[in-house]
């Protein structure tokens, strides 16, 4: 089913808008994949806030363009299904481990603003921590040394308590 003329426009303006604060786009072909394999990608991606779309090469060539993404209009061939995230990682994350899964699902290419990504560089940003994982270990790192303090604080009044106790335990009733 042929899109009209205003439908096309959605389909570019929505790609656009996901396009603007994108950090990763990557393009995999899905040919021969079942849909309900595909079905279970989609729900992967979007708990993961990847946007996960088929849609028609010259209306994501179209989105594009002037952008810094334009590197992969050249790419855009045959039945692809585009991943789009602020969170490079998880964009790649999700599409890599579903091609591990799926022998008939294969990422063609990627990209990062300016920066063109093969195979090789979309599968280490996948094996690369989270966003949420990488917040975690930083806020960790920044808690342990007030931790430390607290607990540093915490041994004078104890520690003055055990020497009175101490004391108290020696002298006769």
């Amino acid at each position: 089913m042929s899109l009209n003329l205003d439908e096309k426009k959605a389909v570019v303006a929505e790609v656009s808008k996901q396009i603007e604060n994108a950090q990763a786009m990557i393009l995999a072909e899905y040919r021969g994949v079942g849909v309900e394999d595909m079905t279970s990608l989609r729900a992967k991606a979007r708990n993961s806030g990847v946007y996960l779309k088929v849609l028609k090469n010259k209306l994501v060539k179209r989105a594009v363009e002037d952008t810094s993404f334009s590197s992969l209009s050249e790419e855009m061939v045959g039945p692809l299904v585009f991943g789009i995230s602020e969170d490079p990682v998880a964009a790649a994350k999700v599409l890599n481990d579903f091609a591990k899964e799926n022998d008939l699902f294969v990422i063609k290419t990627g990209a990062m603003p300016n920066e063109r990504l093969d195979v090789n560089a979309i599968k280490a940003l996948a094996s690369l921590p989270s966003r949420e994982e990488l917040l975690a270990k930083l806020l960790g790192t920044m808690q342990a040394p007030v931790a430390k303090f607290v607990r540093t604080l915490n041994e004078v009044p104890t520690k003055f308590v055990r020497g009175v106790a101490a004391v108290r335990d020696q002298k006769p009733a």
